[in-house]
């Protein structure tokens, strides 16, 4: 198992795990973007919140293309069978 270290609102982690370090740190450095725009938005935010409040944003946009992904898979599945009537 491969460590690596990050760094999050100025903190640092030490993961370890089987996911690609390259992958790892894109996606800490994903996470300190949006904790940046939670707290240029509200500068006097705790640091806490700020996390809190991007972690929700990132939730909100994942539920958002999961039931995306769901209208296309159905949508696709409906255009199947028709062609498959054909």
């Amino acid at each position: 198992m491969d460590a690596i270290e990050i760094e999050i609102l100025g903190q640092k982690y030490t993961l370890k795990g089987e996911a690609d370090k390259e992958h790892i740190k894109k996606l800490a450095e994903f996470l300190n973007i949006k904790i940046s725009e939670v707290l240029n938005a509200s500068p006097r935010v705790a640091p806490i919140k700020a996390v809190i409040l991007a972690a929700l944003s990132i939730s909100d946009d994942l539920f958002k293309l999961k039931e995306e992904n769901v209208k296309i898979t159905t949508n696709t599945e409906e255009l199947e069978r028709i062609l498959d009537k054909n």
